[in-house]
């Protein structure tokens, strides 16, 4: 059977016409993630909770009879202008400006995007299916549309600068939509043992941005959050690398109306501050950082639209500096774990716990080898000179065991190497729609 999928997974990846590599989207996407979840899922509408285009806001919930829960917040860029709003930016613009459909759950982001929600790392071809701390849980799963990071608290018109188009009136509603699902979680959960707060992207940084409120209204016996990509970095200052992003945001979405509820722990005038507030109000959660050194993404967000040279190369290096002074920042709380491999070429090294946990592993000295290292696999010029830690060993650990873990991985060329990835990695990307 794993030889019949490698075999179709080499097919899929020969050149095919645009029209039938739609139709071939879904099916490799089945083949690489095991089909995806099939939960039954509860759909909640509240009176109030609104899309950024005004709609019903929706979210879902799946019930297992665990004494755990899972609040999973979903990624997908962000807005604070026509052409980012609107849909018109593409990718790099808020996701589903058009609303949330009554089936979303069977649609493909929420289908097949997160093993933790899976509670599996999918099975591949001469690779098996493993299940994650995480199988079993109660899930609520918040869906992503109104561009605010599901932290913002403003109705905003914005102009079409072109002059072809209305005025868009958008709602950033994010903060609502969110404390109202987590009090409802709380009226379904009365008594949780374990809350994971975890999102990817545009939803990591909502898991720091608003965990306080999240697990302030949940009181979960033991909390734990996991920031997959979304890092709010610090930016103290005028010349601070992040402070355009910081005050564009803040701006647009109204923020000091959200941030101001939160304790004197946080700085209202340095967002990143709020790294320091979650681990000082909650000293005994296990709070955690994971991303990648060359996140070609969530990087762009921070500096494209504000920073001069904005060639990949400089953002790159803007980012490398934002970062280090981040795990500096992280190494001051007892409670922060991090878990930062360098590169996958899945979505331009955006985000480590979606889709697959190939090539999300982490290893403190990633080396080059020695001579003699190079007989058992001679097209691999890395090797791992401390523990190779993958991403479903990382997550037991931190959430089972509650351990501290700090892997900050170094430059390298690993992944780069993988055969299997360079088979993979455009499969998925291609899935992923770029």
């Amino acid at each position: 059977m794993r030889s019949f999928l490698w075999m179709s997974l080499l097919a899929l990846s020969a050149p095919v016409g645009a029209a039938h590599a739609e139709v071939l989207v879904e099916g490799i996407v089945d083949v690489l993630v095991d089909g995806g979840n099939t939960y039954p899922w509860q759909k909640v509408a509240l009176p109030g909770l609104k899309c950024g285009n005004g709609s019903q806001y929706k979210f879902f919930v799946h019930k297992t009879g665990s004494p755990n829960v899972l609040f999973m917040m979903e990624g997908g860029g962000a807005c604070w202008d026509y052409d980012s709003c609107s849909g018109r930016l593409g990718i790099l613009g808020a996701a589903n400006p058009n609303g949330i459909a009554d089936d979303y759950m069977t649609q493909f982001t929420a289908k097949y995007v997160s093993p933790i929600v899976n509670g599996a790392d999918p099975g591949l071809p001469f690779r098996d299916r493993k299940d994650i701390v995480t199988k079993g849980w109660n899930i609520v799963y918040l869906p992503y549309c109104t561009g605010d990071v599901h932290i913002g608290n403003n109705a905003k018109v914005y102009t079409d600068t072109t002059g072809g188009q209305a005025p868009l009136t958008w709602y950033h509603n994010g903060y609502n939509n969110t404390l109202a699902a987590a009090n409802y979680a709380k009226q379904q959960f009365p008594s949780v043992q374990k809350l994971l707060v975890t999102g990817y992207s545009a939803g990591g940084t909502s898991t720091s941005a608003g965990y306080y409120f999240i697990r302030k209204a949940i009181n979960p016996a033991k909390g734990y959050m996991i920031n997959d990509s979304g890092p709010i970095f610090m930016a103290p200052n005028a010349n601070s690398l992040s402070r355009s992003l910081h005050n564009q945001i803040r701006s647009s979405w109204n923020l000091d109306s959200v941030f101001s509820q939160l304790p004197a722990s946080f700085n209202i005038s340095d967002m990143g501050s709020i790294n320091k507030m979650v681990a000082t109000e909650f000293p005994n959660d296990q709070l955690a950082y994971t991303g990648y050194t060359m996140d070609y993404n969530y990087s762009r967000y921070s500096y494209e639209r504000f920073k001069t040279p904005n060639d990949e190369a400089s953002i790159h290096a803007y980012w490398k500096q934002d970062q280090d002074a981040f795990v500096t920042e992280l190494n001051k709380y007892n409670n922060f774990s991090y878990f930062i491999p360098h590169q996958r070429a899945i979505n331009a090294s955006h985000c480590s716990t979606i889709i697959t946990f190939v090539g999300a592993h982490a290893c403190q000295r990633m080396e080059k080898k020695y001579w003699y290292e190079y007989i058992d696999s001679p097209w691999q010029s890395w090797a791992c000179h401390s523990e190779m830690i993958p991403m479903d060993v990382f997550l037991s650990r931190f959430i089972n065991n509650n351990q501290r873990i700090r892997i900050y991985e170094p430059a390298n060329n690993y992944n780069n190497e993988d055969a299997g990835m360079s088979i993979l990695a455009p499969l998925i990307n291609g899935a992923l729609g770029g």
